[in-house]
C-alpha cells in the first residue's frame, strides 16, 4: 500500500517548556523552580498562548483543509494531546501512539542553558560539527529519531494507503519525519539546521502537509509518493510559505558520490 494520500503533521502550542527555554538562553532562569525541574517534560502544559496557537491551527485546518480526516494521532506527550483537543475537530477519535514523543534529549532535558554549558562543553562542541548524528549525553540523535519516525510511516503504508491524516506532534519529530518523506541527505540536514529562514523553522502551532494529489493538476491520478509539501503558521502567517513545492529526492552518479568525498581531505594515510 501506499502512503496517505494527505498527511498532515501540526506542531504543538507554546509549553510551559518552550517558555521556560526561551528564558534560560537569555539569561532568566526563574522557571526552574524544584516543581518545575521534578516534572518529566512529557507531562508540560501548554501556555495560554499555546491554547489560542492549537486553536488558530485547527481553524485554518477547517477552513483550508477539512473538518474531519480518516485517521488521527497523537504524541503521548500531554502537550501534544493539549493541542490536538483544542485544534476543535469535530469527528476526531485519536490514536495516542508514543513513536511520535519528543527527541529524548537525555541530560540536557530539564536543566538550565548554563548548565549545559558549564557541564557538557565538549558535547555542545559536538553538536556544532554533526548536528544530524550527534547524541545529547545519555539521549537520543536526530538519526535515531528517524527510525521511530519509520515505524509509524509503516504503519500509515499499511493501513491507511488512501485517507487522510493528521498528526500532532513536535518540532524535532517534524524534522524527522522531512528527513524521512524527502530523503534528505546529511548535507542537506545540515543545510536545514543552519538555515535562519523563517520558512526553515517549525514554529509552536505550525501546520505541514504533505500529498500525493498534484495541485497543479486537480484531475490527474495520484503519486505513489508524498511528492507535495506546503507549510503555514496559522496564527502569524507573514513568514509561512503557504505555496506548493514539489518535493525533489535526491539521487547520486558515482563521480557526484566522489565529488563530495573528495571535499574532505584524507588525513591518514595506510
Amino acid at each position: 500500500m501506499p502512503l496517505p494520500l494527505d498527511l498532515v503533521l501540526v506542531r504543538h502550542g507554546e509549553s510551559e517548556g518552550n517558555v521556560a527555554s526561551r528564558r534560560t538562553l537569555a539569561g532568566d532562569n526563574s522557571c526552574f523552580t524544584p516543581e518545575f525541574l521534578a516534572r518529566h517534560s512529557s507531562q508540560w502544559r501548554l501556555t495560554d498562548r499555546g491554547v489560542r496557537q492549537a486553536e488558530a491551527a485547527g481553524a485554518w485546518i477547517r477552513e483550508n483543509l477539512w473538518t474531519d480526516f480518516d485517521r488521527y494521532y497523537v504524541s503521548e506527550y500531554l502537550r501534544a494531546k493539549e493541542t490536538a483537543a483544542h485544534l476543535g475537530l469535530p469527528e476526531a477519535v485519536w490514536f495516542s501512539d508514543f513513536y511520535l514523543r519528543e527527541r529524548d534529549r537525555g541530560d540536557w532535558d530539564v536543566i538550565t542553558y548554563e548548565e549545559r554549558i558549564n557541564r557538557y562543553p565538549e558535547s555542545v562542541r559536538e553538536q556544532e560539527a554533526e548536528p544530524f548524528f550527534w547524541t545529547p549525553p545519555n539521549g537520543e540523535s536526530l538519526a535515531q529519531l528517524c527510525l521511530r519516525i519509520d515505524r509509524v510511516l509503516h504503519t500509515l503504508h499499511r493501513e491507511c494507503g488512501q485517507m487522510r491524516v493528521i498528526v500532532v506532534c513536535h518540532g524535532e519529530v517534524m524534522k524527522a519525519f522531512r528527513v524521512r518523506l524527502e530523503r534528505m541527505t546529511q548535507k542537506d540536514y545540515h543545510a536545514l539546521h543552519a538555515s535562519r529562514d523563517p520558512q526553515d523553522r517549525y514554529r509552536n502551532g505550525q501546520v505541514v502537509h504533505y500529498t500525493r494529489r498534484n495541485p497543479r493538476d486537480p484531475g490527474a491520478e495520484p503519486a505513489p509518493y508524498l511528492n507535495w509539501v506546503r507549510t503555514v503558521c496559522p496564527w502569524d502567517p507573514d513568514p509561512s510559505a503557504d505555496a506548493w513545492r514539489e518535493i525533489g529526492r535526491p539521487r547520486f552518479t558515482n563521480e557526484e558520490l566522489l565529488e563530495e568525498v573528495r571535499r574532505v581531505p584524507r588525513l591518514v594515510e595506510g
